[in-house]
C-alpha cells in the first residue's frame, strides 16, 4: 500500500481521534493518586493524616502528610489517595474538611481547575464530532477526492515512475506507430510545420478490433513524446450528478493547457461521444452535456496550444457525427487485426524472456493464427508459458504452443466428459464430413487439424485455415464455406439417417452467410448486384430500431428462396463430395476413432486419393448469364432419395453396424 493511500485511509482518522481520546484522559486525571473507598478517605481526614486536599463535584483527592501512608487489600504504602463519591456524600467530606482541615489547606472550588484541561474537555468532543463530519462527506464522493471536488479531473498524469513504453515495444501495427510519429514531431518541433502554414492536428482517434493495441500505443506516444500526458476514460465522466461530466472536461482542459505541449489521451471514448439524440428516450441527459462541452472544447482549442486529444474506441460507427468531422478529430488511425508479418514480430517481442525450444518456428505459430489480435497472441505464448510450468518442464515446446492456440480458439479441453462409443462414432463421422468436404472443393483453405476430443462448447471441431493472409472472398469460396458449413451434417444424414443438435450452430453460420450473400454481397442472380436493409455493421440499438425494411414483400420472398435455394444447393454438393469420398470419409473416421487428433500432416495421407468436386460453370454478366450456377437445383423429393441413400445402401450400410473390436480395427463397411 503506498504512502499517499494510506494517510487517506480510514485507519488514519482512526488512530488520531483515539490519540486524542487519550491525551484528554492523561491530562483530565491527576496522576500518581490511588483509588479508595469515600469512608477510607473520610477516615484518614478524621485521623488529621491529610496535608493538602482538592474537593471536586465528584471526587477528592488527598496528599497525606510527610511520614504518613496508606495500605490496604489493593493499594499498599501510597501517600496520595483518590476517592469517587456520590452527591449525600459531598456535605459530609466538607464538613469533615472544616473540623480537621489539611495542614497545608485544601481546595474546595470546582471552578477552578487547569485550564487546559477545561479546553481539552470542552474543545475535544466538538472537534471530534467536526472530523468525522468531514471524513464522512469526502468518503461520499469516492476515492478521498472531496466534497468539493466533483467536477475536478479524474485524469492520472504520466511521470518518470511510470513503465516507459515506446514504439520499439509496439509490433504489428507499422502504420499507426508512423502516423503517431508524426504526432510526436508535431509537439516536439511545431516551429517547422508552423513556418510552411500547416496545422497541428487538435484529435487523434484510434478504432478498431478490441486487443489491437490502441491503448499501448498511446502509452507509446506518451514515453516518445516527453510531454505532460493526461489519461482518462470515457466512463470517468458520467455521474450522478448533474453537471459533473462538463465540469470535469472543463477542468481537464485547463490542466493540459496550463501545461503545454501536453497529450490527452482518453480510452474508450464511445462512453462519453455516442450519437446524440440516439438514446431510447432521447433528451440532453447527462451524457450528451458532457459530450457537448467536449465539443467546445475541442473548437476552442489555439491552434499554437500543443495541446493534443488522442482517443480510442472500437466502435466508431457509434460516436456522434460533430465529433468525427475536421478540425476536431482531424486524424483517424485503423488499427486493424496484424497480417502475419505483424503477427510474427508481436510473437517475438512477446517471447523475450521466454524459454523456448529450438525447434519452435513463430512464423508457422503465426501462419496458423490468422485474424488473432495483439492480445489474443500474446494470450497464446502466456498460455503456454503456463502449460510449461504447469508440466514441470523447463522449455516450451511445439505441444504446448499447439495446445494453447486450441484453448485460445476454442476453450479448455474437457477430460472430464466421457462420451459413449455411439456419440464419439457420430462426432467423429461429424467432423469427418466437415473435413472431407472441405478438402474435396477447390476453393476452401487447407485442412490443418481435425480432433473429436471436447473442448469449450463443442463436442470436436475442424481446423480450416488459410495459408496466406486474405482481405477479400471470391463467390466460389463462399460457395465452397456453405458446402463445408453443412458437411457434417449431410455426414450423419447420410450414415445414420437420424441427424443430431451436434449440427445446429453450422446451419445457423451457413444461414447468415448465404442471406449476407444475397442481401448483402449481390451474389444471387433473381435479386442482383443491390443491397437490401441496413444491415452489414454491428447494431446500434438507438440509432437503428424503429427503421422499416427497405424493400417490399414480394422481394423479400424473393429473398428467402434465393438463400433456401443456396442453403439446399450446398447440402446437395456436400453430399457429392461424401458419396464420391465415402472409402476416405470412413479411413477418416477410423483414424478419428483411434487417434482422437490428426494434423495436417496425417490428414494429407488420408486424403491422398480425394476425388475433387468439378468447377462450377463461369459466372456470366447481363443476359448471358446461367439460371443456375450448378445446373438444375434436385427437387426435394431426388434429394430426399439421395439422402436416405436407397441406392447407396447396398454398397455402404448405415455406421450403426461398424464394430471395432478391441485393439483392432476392421473395415467400416463390415
Amino acid at each position: 500500500m503506498s504512502k499517499q493511500r494510506a494517510t487517506r485511509g480510514p485507519w488514519m482518522w482512526i488512530l488520531l481521534i483515539l490519540g486524542l481520546g487519550v491525551l484528554w484522559y492523561s491530562l483530565s486525571m491527576p496522576s500518581g493518586f490511588d483509588r479508595v473507598d469515600t469512608s477510607e478517605a473520610l477516615q484518614l481526614i478524621e485521623e488529621d493524616k491529610v496535608a493538602v486536599a482538592e474537593l471536586t463535584p465528584d471526587r477528592i483527592d488527598l496528599t497525606l502528610r510527610e511520614g504518613e501512608t496508606f495500605s490496604n487489600d489493593e493499594v499498599t504504602e501510597t501517600d496520595q489517595v483518590q476517592a469517587f463519591y456520590v452527591d449525600s456524600r459531598g456535605p459530609m467530606l466538607l464538613e469533615a474538611l472544616e473540623e480537621h482541615p489539611p495542614s497545608e489547606g485544601f481546595d474546595d472550588d470546582p471552578a477552578r481547575q487547569n485550564w487546559l484541561v477545561s479546553m481539552l474537555l470542552t474543545a475535544v468532543p466538538l472537534l471530534l464530532i467536526l472530523g468525522l463530519f468531514l471524513w464522512i462527506m469526502m468518503r461520499m464522493q469516492g476515492g478521498g477526492r472531496g466534497v468539493m471536488a466533483f467536477g475536478k479531473s479524474k485524469a492520472k498524469m504520466a511521470n518518470k515512475d511510470m513503465p516507459q513504453v515506446t514504439f520499439v515495444d509496439v509490433a504489428g501495427a507499422d502504420e499507426a506507430v508512423e502516423e503517431l510519429q508524426e504526432i510526436k514531431e508535431f509537439l516536439a518541433e511545431p516551429r517547422k510545420f508552423l513556418d510552411v502554414g500547416a496545422k497541428i492536428p487538435k484529435g487523434v482517434l484510434l478504432y478498431g478490433p478490441p486487443g489491437t493495441g490502441k491503448t499501448l500505443l498511446a502509452r507509446a506516444v506518451a514515453g516518445e513524446a516527453g510531454v505532460p500526458f493526461y489519461s482518462i476514460s470515457g466512463s470517468d465522466f458520467v455521474e450522478m450528478f448533474v453537471g459533473v461530466g462538463a465540469s470535469r472536461v472543463r477542468d481537464l482542459f485547463e490542466q493540459a493547457k496550463e501545461n503545454a505541449p501536453a497529450i490527452i489521451f482518453m480510452d474508450e471514448i464511445d462512453a462519453v461521444g455516442r450519437h446524440r439524440g440516439a438514446g431510447l428516450g432521447g433528451g440532453h441527459d447527462e451524457r450528451e452535456q458532457t459530450l457537448n462541452q467536449l465539443l467546445v472544447e475541442m473548437d476552442g482549442f489555439d491552434v499554437k496550444s500543443n495541446v493534443i486529444l488522442i482517443a480510442a474506441t472500437n466502435r466508431p460507427d457509434i460516436l456522434d457525427p460533430a465529433l468525427l468531422r475536421p478540425g476536431r478529430f482531424d486524424r483517424q488511425i485503423a488499427v486493424e487485426a496484424p497480417d502475419m508479418l505483424g503477427r510474427l514480430h508481436i510473437l517475438q517481442t512477446h517471447a523475450k524472456g521466454k524459454p523456448m525450444a529450438e525447434d519452435i518456428d513463430l512464423m508457422a505459430v503465426a501462419r496458423r493464427t490468422p485474424g488473432f489480435s495483439g492480445a489474443d497472441l500474446a494470450n497464446v505464448l502466456n498460455e503456454a508459458a503456463l502449460l510449461t510450468a504447469r508440466r514441470g518442464h523447463r522449455q516450451i515446446t511445439e505441444h504446448d504452443l499447439d495446445e494453447a492456440i486450441d484453448r485460445v480458439m476454442a476453450g479448455p479441453q474437457k477430460r472430464t466428459r466421457v462420451m459413449s462409443a455411439k456419440e464419439k462414432k457420430i462426432t467423429a463421422y461429424h467432423e469427418g464430413g466437415h473435413a472431407l468436404v472441405a478438402a474435396a472443393m477447390r476453393h476452401t483453405d487447407p485442412v490443418n487439424k481435425v480432433t473429436i476430443l471436447p473442448r469449450g462448447r463443442a463436442l470436436g471441431y475442424t481446423m480450416v485455415l488459410p495459408a496466406d493472409d486474405k482481405y477479400s472472398t471470391t463467390r466460389n469460396e463462399l460457395l465452397d464455406q456453405l458446402a463445408y458449413a453443412l458437411g457434417g451434417r449431410v455426414a450423419e444424414e447420410m450414415v445414420f439417417h437420424d441427424p443430431t443438435t451436434g449440427a445446429a450452430n453450422d446451419i445457423e453460420k451457413a444461414t447468415s452467410l448465404a442471406r449476407k450473400m444475397v442481401t448483402q454481397m449481390g451474389m444471387s442472380e433473381r435479386v442482383g448486384a443491390v443491397k437490401l436493409g441496413s444491415g452489414g455493421g454491428e447494431v446500434f440499438l438507438g440509432r437503428d430500431m424503429g427503421h422499416e425494411r427497405d424493400y417490399s414483400e414480394e422481394l423479400a420472398g424473393i429473398v428467402d428462396q434465393e438463400v433456401r435455394r443456396l442453403i439446399e444447393a450446398a447440402h446437395d454438393e456436400a453430399w457429392h463430395a461424401l458419396n464420391d469420398n465415402r472409402d476416405v470419409l470412413d479411413r477418416l473416421v477410423l483414424e478419428l476413432l483411434e487417434k482422437e487428433t490428426l494434423n495436417h500432416q496425417a490428414l494429407a495421407e488420408v486424403f491422398a486419393d480425394i476425388v475433387k468436386r468439378p468447377e462450377r460453370p463461369v459466372w456470366l454478366s447481363s443476359d448471358r448469364r446461367s439460371v443456375h450456377e450448378r445446373g438444375p437445383v434436385l427437387t426435394d423429393a431426388e434429394r430426399r432419395a439421395m439422402t436416405n441413400g436407397h441406392k447407396d445402401e447396398r454398397e455402404h450400410p448405415p455406421a450403426e453396424v461398424v464394430e471395432v473390436p478391441e485393439g483392432g480395427r476392421v473395415d467400416p463397411r463390415g
